[in-house]
């Protein structure tokens, strides 16, 4: 494994050091600087001819800044003679402009995708995209990781005495499903109408939840208006407990307030994104076990995939 190496950009270095700890080796050294007008410089430290070289870089908010870091720092890495470039992206951001949902609007998902390769990124893994089939927007691998990995044992450990899963829309019922059928636990649907972004209202409970410690499970918490809504909706029909866990811990705006002053007992989130701010019914697991696991099946040619068929 003396042949590859692990850097990280600037939006997440506590995970890259949890990766390289995971791992056995050391982060290696990039110099990241800012011009006086918001330039990015990037200067790799190291040889890196002939080395398979992995970047942990999610492009979380800032997003912008983040993006280009990565961006900058695999054209570094090509042009000083390193043999492949993996981007580790725990979140990816742009994620959910995935399609034309209105006339005139952009695919920025695709346009980050386009980036990305044509900076030198040669493979990418991520956690949980907002949309499956974002991997057919790139045309080199794509290791999309399972999220739900990282929630099994915690809500094992939980012991609920009637357990059920939730999706929090109809797009998420294939999370949700992958989910409870892990778990051996029935699934109800959150039906919901969003009139904007950012804004939803929900509508309908597609299932039984009197008596049940519920589970919600999403790829991502921005706002968290949809999530305290579905909770509140729950425990109005006869939910017990109302649990979420959610891979991308975004959280803008008034999300924390929200969770700390709403329905919802408890989130469980992971750190593909950092968090700044702090709040009493919020749980955070750690990605890195998983993603340094991946990193070092990747390099040993080792499947990815079984990865999860045991979990």
């Amino acid at each position: 494994m003396s042949n590859y190496m692990l850097f990280s950009g600037t939006a997440n270095p506590e995970l890259a050091e949890e990766i390289a700890r995971y791992l056995e080796m050391p982060l290696s050294e990039a110099k990241i600087s800012r011009f006086s007008d918001g330039e990015i410089g990037i200067q790799i430290a190291e040889s890196v001819r002939g080395k398979d070289v992995f970047i942990v870089q999610p492009t979380s908010a800032p997003a912008n800044a983040n993006l280009m870091e990565l961006l900058i720092m695999t054209d570094a890495l090509k042009r000083s003679s390193a043999q492949s470039i993996t981007a580790v992206v725990p979140y990816y951001g742009y994620a959910r402009q995935d399609r034309k949902a209105a006339p005139r609007v952009p695919i920025s998902a695709k346009l980050v995708a386009n980036l990305m390769q044509t900076a030198g990124i040669t493979r990418m893994v991520t956690v949980d995209l907002h949309a499956s089939q974002i991997q057919g927007f790139f045309d080199i691998p794509v290791d999309n990781l399972y999220g739900a990995i990282l929630f099994m044992d915690y809500i094992k450990a939980k012991d609920f005495p009637n357990p059920v899963i939730a999706s929090p829309d109809i797009g998420g019922v294939a999370r949700a499903r992958y989910f409870a059928k892990k778990l051996g636990l029935d699934m109800v649907i959150v039906d919901k109408r969003r009139e904007r972004a950012n804004e939803s209202e929900v509508m309908n409970i597609i299932g039984d939840v009197e008596g049940k410690d519920i589970i919600i499970i999403d790829d991502m918490i921005d706002t968290a208006g949809t999530m305290v809504k579905a909770a509140a909706a729950l425990k109005d029909l006869g939910a017990t407990s109302v649990m979420a866990c959610c891979t991308h811990p975004v959280l803008s705006g008034p999300a924390l307030d929200r969770i700390e002053n709403g329905a919802l007992d408890e989130l469980v989130v992971s750190n593909t994104i950092p968090m700044t701010q702090s709040c009493s019914k919020i749980k955070m697991l750690s990605t890195a076990p998983m993603l340094g696991e991946v990193i070092r099946r990747v390099v040993n040619n080792e499947s990815v995939n079984s990865l999860f068929e045991m979990a």
